[in-house]
């Protein structure tokens, strides 16, 4: 009996957590389709290319959403087990609301980690062809930046022609050996600058120990001055957003190539956040579903769902808005940013402990 009832349980939990995400997917999908079809209506493309598109990009939406989902899937699934009393069954064999809760939320925690090893790395694709589609369209193509180890590369367009900046790899705001070569709309060199070192914490860089050669006429002349200043589309803040879309990265290749994104020019700082925030995953599926077991097994009478409903809307903001102020505090530097991935996990997680304790005695 007992392995009837584990297969009951295993078996119906997870088909209702494959009908939640189907029910997000289709919605994530006339979401989505919208906004593709608004970057695509001024190109002659076919309305075949934003509907593929959105079909790769929304499952990676469904894992960034995974533990509400489980939250909702494990709130329907005990609302119809206990409404169908099935729940009074199952405890009349033996099993207590605790076996119960720890069987369905150890389904989540492994079902986390197939995500992690096995879902991921398809999803992680599809958002790479999904971006490399997109920037065919792009209108910002002429404005190309790029970070590896041999450093920092930015064409950007500027009045009458565009610039080429070539600069040491750097992780601060303050970059060293900046070279810049102006051109005209004809390729023709007008000036190159060089900068000993720059401050590029705002659009408006700050040069210093600057060495201007000028080019006019097929004569060269020199300018030596301590500081200069330009107006770049780019600053700090905004080239190392460029390098934080971790979407495009599988869990393994994080894992296993960590070093050598490091080298590539990718933040250690927020490499760290995410793979934190991956491996945080399947213990955070873990605490959801011990939230909702809380919230639906605290009695064995049949009620209105609504009641339960709203409480779990009100759970998931909330949970929603404390992750956002951990992670806000750790780009901050108040905390490290890992630590900011793992205090929701473990706040919540202490929470939940005292309410399974008490729904084991109901």
């Amino acid at each position: 009996m007992n392995k009837v009832l584990f297969n009951y349980l295993f078996t119906g939990y997870l088909r209702t957590i494959l009908i939640v995400i189907m029910i997000f997917y289709c919605f994530g999908l006339i979401l989505n389709l919208f906004e593709e079809i608004e970057f695509f209506k001024n190109s002659n493309s076919s309305l075949l290319i934003p509907m593929s598109l959105t079909a790769l990009y929304v499952p990676n939406i469904i894992i960034k959403l995974l533990p509400f989902i489980i939250f909702i899937s494990s709130m329907w699934f005990l609302l119809n087990l206990r409404n169908s009393s099935d729940l009074l069954t199952m405890k009349v064999y033996g099993y207590s609301n605790f076996k119960i809760f720890f069987i369905i939320a150890l389904i989540s925690f492994i079902f986390g980690w197939v995500i992690l090893f096995a879902v991921n790395p398809i999803t992680s694709t599809m958002v790479k062809y999904y971006e490399q589609t997109k920037s065919k369209y792009s209108r910002d193509i002429d404005h190309l930046i790029s970070i590896n180890k041999n450093g920092l590369w930015i064409k950007e367009n500027i009045n009458n022609g565009y610039r080429i900046i070539s600069a040491d790899p750097t992780r601060s705001n303050i970059v060293k050996n900046v070279t810049i070569f102006n051109l005209d709309k004809n390729n023709i060199l007008i000036n190159k600058i060089y900068s000993k070192n720059a401050d590029i914490s705002e659009n408006k860089w700050d040069l210093n120990d600057v060495i201007i050669n000028k080019f006019e006429d097929g004569i060269s002349s020199q300018i030596y001055l301590d500081n200069y200043e330009i107006v770049s589309e780019y600053n700090y803040h905004k080239i190392s957003v460029l390098f934080k879309n971790f979407d495009t990265m599988s869990f393994l290749e994080l894992l296993l190539n960590y070093d050598d994104l490091q080298k590539k020019g990718y933040n250690k700082s927020y490499l760290d956040q995410n793979l934190n925030s991956m491996l945080s995953m399947p213990f955070f599926l873990f605490i959801m579903t011990s939230l909702a077991s809380i919230l639906t097994m605290n009695t064995l009478k049949r009620s209105n769902n609504f009641a339960f409903i709203v409480a779990g809307l009100i759970a998931c903001v909330g949970i929603y808005y404390f992750k956002d102020l951990s992670l806000a505090l750790g780009q901050t530097n108040r905390i490290s940013l890992s630590l900011s991935v793992w205090i929701p996990v473990i706040a919540i997680g202490l929470f939940s402990s005292i309410g399974v304790l008490q729904i084991n005695e109901k």
